[in-house]
């Protein structure tokens, strides 16, 4: 693979401080997939062997990653993704360490989704949540995931004023507009915007993505990797572009759309989840993998098809 160093560590993606004082590399972990196999976030899902989990979160930061992504909702039968962070790196947890969570939607004990807090009585508890089962008395970052385009205004304040008391360091949204954005930023900062994109996915999203930077605001894209495949995964056939690029590396499509997604401008962080080892080593790899500009040009056209 065409890289910048022959070690796989987080560093050689660069850093970005979140806030302007939470420096993070650019490749972190994301921890939807790590507490079951196969498709995530559904009610029946196979809970994953729990040394395994434990090991891939320890690999990590040992790999560097600095920035984990996790939600007191990615849980499946006997796992919780909080849990397993909170066995595998509390006690204490690494100073340069970012945990960010998200609120909003809910499951019930079955694992089945129930409806999203929408009011600060529902939001607090949620934080209270991620606090207990992570083991700390604050949150690095809470992501408000929003569903729908109503006005976030209420729900955001609530989490502002929790920011205020202490509880919640900085604040960001998940699945959002461009309204959103302009309105939480009238309430309180903030400091990401976690939305879905990567190579062919939402390129009407690019100037969104460019308008984030502009303003310093981190830009972190979920199912990057995935692409249509969602919670399933990376399913779908790949382009012969993608190939193609991979196959000049050495690399892995995965690693080309990671890569790819990092080009997209300082801002972007990549927070690609697995239970796998070998894949997590690949995954931070891609940090390092250098695309020429005549390969961002052809992945470009596979992105924009799309919008065709």
């Amino acid at each position: 693979m065409t890289t910048t160093t022959n070690a796989p560590h987080a560093s050689a993606s660069g850093t970005w401080a979140l806030g302007g004082d939470l420096a993070v590399n650019r490749v972190g972990f994301g921890a939807m997939r790590l507490p079951q196999r196969g498709e995530a976030l559904v009610a029946n899902a196979v809970p994953r062997d729990r040394d395994r989990a434990i090991a891939v979160l320890r690999k990590a930061v040992d790999l560097g990653v600095n920035h984990i992504d996790t939600a007191a909702f990615y849980f499946s039968p006997l796992r919780s993704a909080n849990e397993l962070i909170n066995s595998a790196l509390g006690g204490p947890y690494p100073d340069d360490l970012v945990i960010t969570t998200k609120v909003g939607p809910a499951r019930d004990a079955s694992g089945a989704w129930s409806e999203h807090a929408h009011t600060p009585a529902a939001l607090r508890a949620q934080v209270e949540e991620n606090l207990r089962q992570l083991g700390r008395d604050h949150l690095d970052v809470v992501n408000l995931r929003v569903v729908g385009t109503d006005s976030v205004a209420e729900r955001f304040g609530a989490l502002a004023e929790l920011r205020e008391a202490g509880l919640i360091r900085h604040l960001g949204l998940s699945n959002i507009t461009p309204a959103h954005l302009a309105e939480a930023r009238e309430i309180a900062p903030v400091v990401c915007v976690q939305n879905m994109y990567g190579i062919g996915v939402r390129p009407e999203y690019d100037g969104f993505v460019r308008h984030c930077g502009e303003q310093g605001i981190a830009f972190v894209p979920f199912y990057a990797i995935a692409a249509a495949g969602r919670e399933t995964g990376a399913t779908a056939p790949e382009s012969e572009e993608v190939l193609a690029v991979a196959a000049a590396h050495d690399a892995t499509p995965a690693q080309v759309r990671i890569a790819w997604t990092l080009h997209q401008g300082p801002h972007l962080l990549a927070i690609p989840g697995t239970g796998d080892p070998a894949h997590l080593t690949a995954n931070v790899a891609a940090g390092a993998l250098r695309l020429t500009p005549e390969e961002l040009e052809l992945l470009d056209r596979v992105h924009r098809k799309a919008e065709a």
